[in-house]
């Protein structure tokens, strides 16, 4: 089992550039390196979408509405993974979810707001 806890979200101006991180823990804290991480967001009204993703070979991917302004890292001796997230506008508001995955294991976190607006 993984626990998951995101951390960062909040109240953004227009153009910020906050950083989400997402903390794991548990008893299969210790394969963290194994696990492929995502970051999703959900607006009201709207699906959750994938957002950024890394594997555990460290490849990346974003979604179109993303790409050239987040940042997708993880640290493995730490047991987090973070979201840089850069030029937000009212379109990224969401609440922002962490997700990690490793065959039929499949872990969220509680989710972290993050609304811009000024």
């Amino acid at each position: 089992q993984v626990q998951l806890v995101e951390s960062g979200g909040g109240l953004v101006q227009p153009g910020g550039s906050p950083r989400l991180s997402c903390a794991a823990s548990g008893r299969s804290g210790s394969i963290f390196r194994l696990y492929n991480l995502g970051w999703y967001r959900q607006a009201p009204g709207k699906q959750r979408e994938l957002v950024a993703s890394i594997t555990n070979g460290f490849a990346t991917n974003y979604a179109d509405s993303v790409t050239g302004r987040f940042n997708i890292a993880r640290d493995n001796d730490k047991n987090t993974v973070y979201l840089q997230m850069n030029s937000l506008n009212s379109d990224d508001t969401a609440v922002y979810y962490c997700n990690a995955h490793l065959y039929n294991a499949d872990y969220w976190g509680q989710g972290t707001q993050v609304t811009v607006s000024s």
